[in-house]
C-alpha cells in the first residue's frame, strides 16, 4: 500500500457506549487496582530491577512534542490504517500478555472478542491461560505470539495449532534469553493460583509456576524457554510458516536490519514493557533510528508505554506503522471484562481521532509526516 493510501475495506468497529466508564484509557488503572489482589497488581504492572526502564518508557513518550499543521481543511479524521497489508480500524494491536485469567475469569477470550469488535488485532500469548483454539474462536484477527521453547517439537506443534486455529500472523518474542528479575514478584513470593495454568503447553510443564516460595518469584518459571535463540532459528521459523512474521523485542537498529533481510514482515521495537533488561533504552528513544535503518524493508511497530491516543500519534510521527497496547488493556479487562475492554478501545479510538484533528491530519498515514521535537 502506498504511503498515504487508505485501506479499501477498513475494519468496522462496533459502536460502544462509553458512558459510565473512565474518561481515558489510562484512567482504567485505579478501578483495575481495586479489582485484583495486590500481588496480582504488582505482577501485571511491575518491571524488572529498580524499574528504571519501566519509568523511562513513559518519560520518553512524554518528551515527544508533535508539531501540529494548521489550515489543512480536515473535517472528520479517519483512524483507519493498514498493518501487515490488512485494513485495521486504527493502527493498534492488543499486545501479547500472559495469564489473563489472573485479572478476570473470562480472560483471553474476552479481550480477544473486544479487540475483534474494535476492528484491531489481538495477539495471543504462548503463556495464555486459555488454549489458542478457544482464543482464536473468540476473536477476529488473532495473531499468535511465540516464546522459543527448548523443545523444537513443541515449537512446531504450537505453530501448527496456531495456523489450524486460524491465526493470521505470528509474532516471535526474542528478548527473553533469561527472565528479567522482577523484584515486586520476588518480594511477594508470587505464584500462579491453581485455576490459572499455561494452557498452551502440555500438562505438568508449568508446575513450578504454582509453587510459591517466600523471596522467590515462581512466574514464569522459565524452565521451558530456550536461552540460546539465534538467527538460524529465526530463518527456520521464516521457512516454516507462510504467515506474516513479526519479531518483537528489537532495540538495536542492526538487529532490525538483519531481521528484515531474513524476510520478516515487521519488527516490534520493544523492551518488554520494562520487564527484561532494566537499563535498556525507552522504545520511543530508539524508534526513529530503527525506522531509518530498515527503510522499506519491513514495517516497524512500537511497544511499551503506550497509554492513549496521543501516544499512538507520537509513535506515528516518529515513523512507526502502529503500536501495541498492553497494560491498559489488562486494566480494562480487570475493571469490566469484555465490556470494559471494548470501552477502553473505543476511548483509545476517540483519543486518536481527536489527536489527528488537532494536528490537521486526515488519517494516520498523514500523521507519519508530522515533525516532532524532543525536550523537557
Amino acid at each position: 500500500m502506498a504511503d498515504g493510501e487508505l485501506p479499501d475495506n477498513p475494519a468496522r468497529p462496533v459502536a460502544v457506549d462509553v458512558a459510565g466508564w473512565p474518561p481515558s484509557l489510562a484512567d482504567f488503572a485505579e478501578p483495575a487496582r481495586s479489582a485484583v489482589p495486590p500481588e496480582v497488581w504488582d505482577f501485571i504492572n511491575g518491571g524488572s530491577g529498580t524499574e528504571t526502564t519501566l519509568t523511562a518508557n513513559r518519560t520518553a513518550l512524554d518528551r515527544v512534542a508533535v508539531l501540529p499543521r494548521v489550515l489543512t481543511g480536515v473535517d472528520r479524521p479517519r483512524t483507519e490504517a493498514s498493518l501487515l497489508d490488512r485494513p485495521q480500524a486504527m493502527p493498534v494491536a492488543v499486545a501479547p500478555m500472559a495469564y489473563q485469567r489472573l485479572v478476570h475469569p473470562d480472560g483471553e477470550p474476552a479481550l480477544a472478542a473486544a479487540a475483534g469488535a474494535a476492528g484491531v488485532p489481538y495477539v495471543a500469548s504462548t503463556l495464555s491461560s486459555t488454549p489458542i483454539e478457544e482464543v482464536a474462536a473468540a476473536g477476529d484477527q488473532v495473531w499468535f505470539q511465540l516464546y522459543w521453547l527448548r523443545d523444537r517439537g513443541m515449537v512446531a506443534d504450537l505453530l501448527d495449532r496456531a495456523q489450524a486455529a486460524g491465526c493470521s500472523a505470528l509474532m516471535v518474542t526474542v528478548d527473553v534469553p533469561v527472565l528479567g528479575r522482577r523484584l515486586r514478584d520476588v518480594r511477594n513470593g508470587f505464584a500462579l493460583p491453581p485455576h490459572v495454568t499455561t494452557a498452551n503447553l502440555p500438562g505438568g510443564r508449568d508446575d513450578l509456576a504454582h509453587q510459591g516460595t517466600p523471596g522467590v518469584s515462581a512466574v514464569p518459571s522459565g524452565a521451558v524457554f530456550a536461552p540460546a535463540l539465534g538467527w538460524a532459528d529465526l530463518e527456520w521459523l521464516r521457512g516454516r510458516t507462510p504467515l506474516p512474521l513479526l519479531v518483537k523485542g528489537v532495540l538495536d537498529p542492526r538487529d532490525a536490519v538483519r531481521a528484515a533481510e531474513i524476510g520478516v514482515d515487521a519488527v516490534v521495537v520493544s523492551n518488554h514493557g520494562g520487564r527484561q533488561l532494566d537499563g535498556a533504552p525507552a522504545t520511543a528513544t530508539v524508534l526513529p533510528e530503527v525506522v531509518a535503518a530498515v527503510g522499506n524493508g519491513c514495517e516497524v511497530l512500537l511497544d511499551s508505554g503506550v497509554r492513549g491516543g496521543v501516544d499512538v500519534l507520537r509513535a506515528l510521527a516518529l515513523g512507526a506503522a502502529g503500536v501495541l497496547v498492553g497494560r491498559p488493556m489488562l486494566w480494562a479487562l480487570a475493571a469490566g471484562g469484555r465490556a470494559g475492554a471494548e470501552a477502553a478501545l473505543a476511548l483509545l479510538a476517540a483519543e486518536l481521532r481527536d489527536a489527528l484533528a488537532l494536528t490537521g491530519c486526515a488519517d494516520p498515514a498523514e500523521a507519519r509526516h508530522l515533525r516532532t521535537m524532543t525536550g523537557s
